[in-house]
């Protein structure tokens, strides 16, 4: 594809720019998106793929590097890409997410990215921005860690990374235009995958299992993602301990353990020993489901992929299950997982948590229902909301109309508290609490605010799960936990000040709080959402605009010369569905 008019002699001036700037090697990538047929399943469907890949391909860098990723839409559809995890210090108009921070890059035009990393180590990822294209268009970042400094544990001797999907046999985009149209809920995955392979117990899938050939007394760092839509999951490998070391590009306190829970948009750092019998063992996942036990609808297939060992043997018919995966509702489990999290907090790899904390929300995140007009007419269907708001996107990107100053595309009014309290984790809540508004409101704060922010879940509409919250442009400290209402004077008192881990997505527990603490010192337009798609898709998202420092370092960077042109924004809700194509440029 013909690049833009001056693309190279422009990127060539932000190269010598930024290597003026950061101590870092500076990559750079091409990101050509395109359709192609995969077959899963045993049936063909075509989807939007980078560089004829699925999962695309892994960014590699080094801590503190800058990478240039050109996005080539070669596709039918308009879409962003997100770089998830990286904090992109000063630097949103890269960040990725749609009418958030930019517009959608449209079919036969490219964008590139400058990708700024500066704290982060480990795992982290990236992914398409835009409706649920996410669920093709995505792929592992690898951040090595500095040579002088190097891993907190001993070298691995290899790397395994798996990226945990969902697989879908319609055109997902479709059926789920389709579902917010009318209102309905949206679809199910038929199957999880893993780099994008359903495994041994699907049809037409024993040939493309994804293998991992492993060598005995060997250690390996496995490096997990998971970009599944809607689902936490699970994860084990048959007979074989697994040691967290990492989540979300921080690195915790080694946790040894038979099995993993992790949410959408999560990745983790894991060491396996191949210290087991030569033979094939099942590396397997399977949903953890917390909503209400009467609601059995979900995707209960088991993703298997096989560790299998190098050697002269005769391996058995059929590799080992593993005996440690956790049942589909078992809350027990996740919740204890999740409360052994810690981050390392060594001298090499300190932490900084907030302490003079001079801004506090409490913000509810809840299932609602919506009156809107689908073109046809008035309707109400299923929303989603924080402190009762259901975001609504704007015509153009929150970013460009804060940084050129044009109102009418979003108001500063989101609410630091629910507009009304009550016993949000009840059962039989009625209806009248079930009622939200929508509207384009955000979140100002000023620069090197301390903000602590504690997320309340609700069982309104009877619909109480998990929430897997994810923040862009930050990370930040998870202080506590609990099931219950959050009481603001008894729960802080058993916050952890002292190791907390350090994530860019955290679950909030079903029926249940968390609270989090971070220094609002990166200026910019930053989103703020449920990684759960479908939550997304219905409103469960802010956005949070940090202002600038008063010097150049601590402001916002000047837009690039070239960002994609604005058109309406593909709201569903608010113009008509048209069934030839849910994602079509417009």
């Amino acid at each position: 594809m013909a690049l833009l008019p001056g693309f190279l002699g422009a990127l060539l001036l932000s190269s010598l720019a930024v290597l003026c700037m950061v101590e870092g090697t500076v990559h750079y990538y091409d990101f050509v998106l395109k359709e192609k047929n995969f077959t899963r399943l045993c049936s063909t469907k075509s989807m939007l793929v980078v560089n004829d890949m699925l999962p695309g391909p892994t960014i590699r860098v080094q801590k503190g590097d800058t990478v240039y990723v050109n996005v080539q839409n070669q596709g039918d559809f308009d879409l962003t890409i997100h770089w998830h995890g990286v904090h992109q210090p000063r630097n949103p108009w890269s960040d990725g997410p749609e009418y958030i921070t930019q517009c959608p890059i449209e079919p036969g035009s490219n964008f590139t990215y400058e990708v700024i990393f500066s704290d982060e180590e480990g795992t982290l990822w990236w992914h398409a921005h835009s409706d649920w294209t996410r669920n093709s268009v995505n792929g592992a970042i690898v951040v090595m860690p500095l040579n002088e400094t190097g891993f907190p544990f001993p070298e691995p001797d290899g790397e395994e990374i798996i990226v945990l999907g969902s697989w879908y046999f319609d055109d997902v985009n479709e059926v789920v235009a389709e579902a917010l149209q009318d209102g309905t809920d949206t679809p199910r995955s038929d199957c999880y995958t893993i780099n994008s392979q359903p495994g041994d117990f699907f049809a037409c899938s024993n040939d493309s299992t994804h293998r991992w050939e492993v060598e005995y007394g060997k250690t390996y760092l496995l490096r997990m993602v998971n970009a599944v839509m809607n689902a936490e999951l699970y994860f084990a490998i048959a007979e074989h301990n697994l040691t967290v070391v990492g989540m979300d590009g921080s690195y915790v306190k080694p946790i040894v353990t038979n099995f993993t829970m992790i949410a959408p948009g999560q990745t983790m750092d894991i060491l396996v020993t191949a210290n087991q019998s030569l033979g094939r063992y099942y590396m397997a996942a399977r949903q953890y489901d917390s909503v209400r036990p009467d609601v059995t609808d979900y995707d209960m297939s088991n993703v298997t992929a096989i560790l299998e060992y190098k050697g002269n043997y005769t391996p058995p018919e059929l590799p080992i299950f593993p005996s440690t995966l956790p049942t589909y509702e078992d809350l027990y489990s996740a919740a204890d997982f999740a409360s052994r999290i810690k981050s390392l907090a060594s001298t090499e790899h300190p932490i900084n948590v907030p302490q003079n904390i001079t801004t506090i929300m409490y913000i509810t995140a809840e299932m609602n229902m919506i009156t809107f007009d689908n073109g046809t007419g008035e309707i109400t269907g299923l929303g989603s909301s924080l402190n009762n708001v259901s975001w609504q996107d704007p015509s153009t990107d929150v970013l460009l109309a804060y940084y050129r100053n044009i109102s009418g595309f979003y108001t500063s009014d989101f609410p630091d508290y629910p507009p009304t309290f009550f016993d949000f984790v009840a059962e039989g809540l009625p209806d009248s609490v079930a009622a939200t508004v929508r509207g384009t409101k955000v979140r100002v704060l000023e620069y090197n605010e301390e903000v602590e922010v504690v997320f309340q879940g609700t069982d309104v509409l009877d619909a109480s799960e998990d929430h897997p919250m994810h923040m862009h442009g930050y990370s930040y400290y998870v202080v506590g936990t609990g099931f219950g209402n959050f009481d603001n004077e008894t729960d802080p008192k058993i916050y952890n000040l002292v190791d907390p881990p350090k994530m860019n997505t955290v679950t909030v527990p079903k029926k249940g709080w968390v609270a989090i603490r971070f220094k609002a010192s990166n200026p910019g337009v930053w989103f703020w959402h449920c990684h759960f798609d479908r939550h997304l898709s219905w409103g469960m998202n802010t956005v949070m605009i940090v202002k600038d420092g008063g010097t150049p370092e601590t402001s916002m960077r000047k837009p690039p010369a070239y960002m994609p042109p604005c058109s309406d924004s593909h709201t569903i809700r608010l113009q008509p569905f048209h069934h030839t194509s849910s994602r079509k440029s417009k």
